[in-house]
């Protein structure tokens, strides 16, 4: 069923924060858009896909989205309880309304009518016979708010299939509490995986995590105090600060199996994307033993409980949890796109300009900025498109 065309000035894709704080700043600016989700809430990653004591990694003046400051009743660190409440408020008082259950399939830009043309699959539909239906919109901008947390991944591992025991991704994680005198293997070292790691150890569960490549572990007051320093100092001054300051906090960690890179956090995050740790506890229970550290996962050895490891050693696990993130499939829908985003989805060109496409097509939330970095994109792309279509 093709239920025709719908116009409009700004087609964006993707409901989560990214999105919301896009059709947030829009509305300010009287701009006509359509928000296109293909989940049936707003925010799916956090509602849907989130464990149970997750609390935003940093504090909430560097997580909040423009326009609409957090309740100054927040706590400094907030919980994801919280941040869907503010978000579902967000969403309200700046009207947004996305049309949920549009799985997009198709985009590309008409060159004669200079016009975008989108292609959305209803998936998961109020009645049957709104399923597998086709609806188009055409708009004049197209922004790609779909986020780095679109897509599953899971690396191959050789005989990951026969593994006799549990195997699940972080995004299906609620809690340890059912882990209790299990031994559970992490793979993935990054902020999920070592907070879900401290959750696991807290139940009771025989915890165990791979840590594959070298990480900044940085304290969550250290994090904070750098930020706000980046206001007033070059990033390899507080590079430099953060590095010394966490090697008096955690002492050398090359012992329980962590290695620091070379390169300071700050600058690994803006060059390669890579997000240093905030510790939440767990480095003080690998100290102790409660949370082993293990080299990179090498095979599963065929019909069993047996993990081998790049050290040759091996150990027998009840579960395997992958904390090991998310690809993109924008490259699946979005078509002539050579300039903006990458194969994997990330944006391409360089900060400042990273938010900026080619005959109107812009992204947000895929530069690896994280939320603070999201708000003042989304700024930017709606004043460039109320100045375009000013003229």
């Amino acid at each position: 069923m093709n239920t025709g065309v719908t116009e409009t000035v700004v087609i964006i894709v993707g409901a989560g924060p990214s999105g919301l704080s896009t059709a947030a700043s829009l509305h300010r600016l009287s701009i006509p858009y359509v928000i296109l989700e293909r989940e049936d809430c707003i925010a799916s990653i956090f509602n849907n896909k989130s464990y149970d004591r997750l609390h935003l990694h940093l504090t909430k003046q560097f997580c909040q989205l423009p326009h609409m400051p957090f309740p100054p009743n927040f706590p400094a660190y907030v919980p994801i309880k919280d941040f869907l409440k503010y978000l579902d408020d967000y969403a309200s008082h700046f009207k947004i309304n996305p049309m949920f259950h549009n799985f997009v399939k198709f985009a590309k830009y008409d060159e004669d009518r200079k016009k975008w043309k989108v292609e959305a699959e209803i998936v998961g539909g109020r009645c049957a016979e709104e399923e597998g239906g086709v609806r188009w919109y055409e708009g004049k901008f197209l922004v790609v708010a779909t986020g780095e947390t679109s897509d599953v991944f899971i690396p191959a591992v050789d005989g990951l299939s026969e593994f006799k025991g549990e195997v699940i991704h972080s995004t299906e994680y609620k809690s340890g509490e059912r882990y209790e005198n299990k031994k559970v293997l992490v793979v993935g070292a990054g902020n999920s995986g070592m907070e879900i790691a401290f959750d696991l150890s807290n139940h009771g569960a025989k915890t165990s995590i791979v840590v594959r490549s070298p990480m900044h572990i940085l304290s969550r007051w250290s994090t904070n105090l750098g930020l706000m320093s980046l206001t007033i100092m070059p990033s390899h001054l507080v590079d430099s600060f953060l590095i010394l300051v966490n090697k008096i906090v955690y002492g050398d960690l090359t012992k329980y199996g962590i290695q620091r890179p070379r390169e300071g956090p700050f600058l690994l995050k803006v060059r390669d994307g890579k997000y240093p740790v905030i510790d939440v506890g767990t480095v003080k229970k690998i100290k102790s033993g409660e949370i082993q550290v293990l080299p990179r996962l090498k095979n599963i050895k065929g019909g069993g409980n047996e993990v081998v490891f790049e050290n040759g050693k091996s150990y027998q696990f009840d579960v395997i949890l992958f904390a090991t993130g998310f690809k993109r499939s924008t490259h699946l829908w979005l078509q002539g796109d050579d300039f903006l985003l990458n194969e994997d989805g990330l944006a391409k060109p360089k900060y400042p300009n990273h938010w900026k496409g080619e005959n109107g097509l812009f992204c947000v939330g895929l530069a690896r900025r994280g939320l603070y970095g999201t708000a003042m994109d989304t700024q930017k792309i709606a004043h460039h498109v109320f100045n375009l279509i000013s003229k």
